[in-house]
């Protein structure tokens, strides 16, 4: 049953696309009008989800480095299904904050680890590609999710949650005996040392390589303006159309339906997108990585301003297409650059770093963004895409540097350079 890696980081990348997809396609009509929550309460809960995001993942990304890169993945979907079984039950706010508790600590298991693995199976080089093609085996499952869960929310709101929430346990499970774990060797104890000895020092060897290589600590920067930038969006967005635009009214297209079409819509796009990516580009260079990064930056900027100022439906729509699918181009080009030259030994926990980066933009900004949200909606997602302003810098930066820290350049930096 056990897979090579590149067949088991697909049907990973599938199953986690099909499953997540089921869920938000109808999450934020659940949380709106089922459970009615206001706008302060949809940015508080994501407030509480990175908040326990961030005091885990980088706890989480050593036991990556240190036990198991696939143990890790596998505890991050099985209690992530747990998490997402309890909010489609819920029925209070406080249930709905407990379920995003439980799936801030387990996603924080998830995240990096995944990469880390990936890059430790495949070698830095020949992954690359992969992050790319395993986004896109995700739009791809995802559409298929989309179906699957509107079905489900036709008899009830609920059941597409809970289902899907069911199916991640099983699928960690089942993904614990098809991926292979042959790249990663775990950092040997000196004789007699604890498990959480040998924990602390890869932690304080993550922290070392951040300080010493000055293109990832601009690195971990950026993350945290894309996460304080995408909280205002991911909260409000789908609130703004619902309450302050509202859903025409064609045929007999149910709100259901219309969010069907907005997200299918935005995932094909992000699918073209990734594979002129793959096509027209590379992910070589801190400084190329660095410039595309950029232009995508000020892509989501004024794609989130014209957004919240938008008045009209057909608008509204097409920016929020545009940002969806700009942020699902984004994500692997980002991952590509976090994992250039990093040590084996502490890849995982350098990634939860830039994880956790972006939970703290997002704890940061998300209360200030929920309490402008309850006086005007539009005014939020304006600030939430001006937050990103910042970044630009940055990238300025990471561009001038071109490599991390004492590293030698790599030819095809150089040639940017030039």
């Amino acid at each position: 049953m056990r897979q090579n890696a590149a067949t088991a980081y697909a049907i990973y990348s599938a199953g986690d696309g099909f499953l997540f997809r089921m869920i938000f396609t109808i999450y934020s009509i659940f949380v709106v009008l089922t459970l009615g929550f206001t706008p302060f309460q949809l940015v508080l809960l994501g407030t509480i989800l990175e908040g326990t995001y961030l005091l885990c993942e980088v706890p989480t990304g050593v036991v990556a480095d240190t036990v198991s890169r696939r143990l890790s993945v596998v505890i991050g979907l099985v209690g992530s299904g747990l998490a997402f079984a309890l909010l489609g039950v819920a029925h209070s706010f406080l249930v709905a904050a407990i379920s995003q508790v439980l799936w801030g600590v387990f996603a924080s298991f998830q995240s990096g680890a995944d990469v880390a693995w990936l890059t430790d199976e495949l070698g830095e080089e020949e992954a690359r590609p992969h992050y790319l093609r395993g986004s896109q085996i995700s739009n791809v499952a995802a559409l298929a999710g989309i179906v699957v869960g509107v079905a489900l929310a036709t008899i009830d709101y609920r059941l597409p949650i809970v289902a899907a929430g069911l199916a991640l346990v099983v699928f960690g499970v089942a993904m614990l005996f098809v991926m292979p774990e042959d790249g990663f060797t775990p950092k040997p104890r000196a004789e007699g040392a604890r498990v959480h000895t040998g924990m602390v020092t890869t932690f304080t060897e993550g922290i070392r390589q951040v300080r010493a290589h000055h293109v990832l600590f601009l690195i971990l920067g950026t993350a945290a303006l894309h996460g304080a930038s995408t909280e205002g969006f991911d909260r409000l967005a789908d609130f703004h159309i619902l309450k302050d635009i509202g859903l025409p009214e064609i045929g007999n297209l149910n709100r259901i339906v219309w969010y069907a079409l907005i997200d299918g819509v935005a995932l094909l796009l992000g699918i073209v997108g990734l594979a002129t990516v793959r096509r027209r580009t590379h992910l070589n260079g801190h400084a190329h990585v660095a410039r595309l990064l950029r232009v995508i930056d000020l892509v989501l900027i004024g794609g989130v301003v014209v957004f919240g100022l938008a008045g009209v439906f057909w608008l509204a729509v097409v920016m929020m297409w545009l940002v969806i699918a700009v942020r699902n181009v984004r994500e692997p080009i980002f991952d590509a650059w976090v994992n250039q030259g990093l040590d084996p030994a502490t890849r995982a926990t350098v990634n939860s770093m830039g994880s956790q980066s972006d939970a703290i933009g997002q704890a940061a900004g998300g209360p200030a963004l929920g309490v402008i949200g309850n006086a005007s909606v539009p005014a939020a997602l304006v600030v939430s895409g001006l937050l990103r302003l910042p970044a630009l810098l940055l990238y300025a930066r990471a561009i001038k540097r071109g490599t991390v820290g004492t590293a030698q350049p790599t030819e095809d930096a150089l040639e940017l350079e030039e």
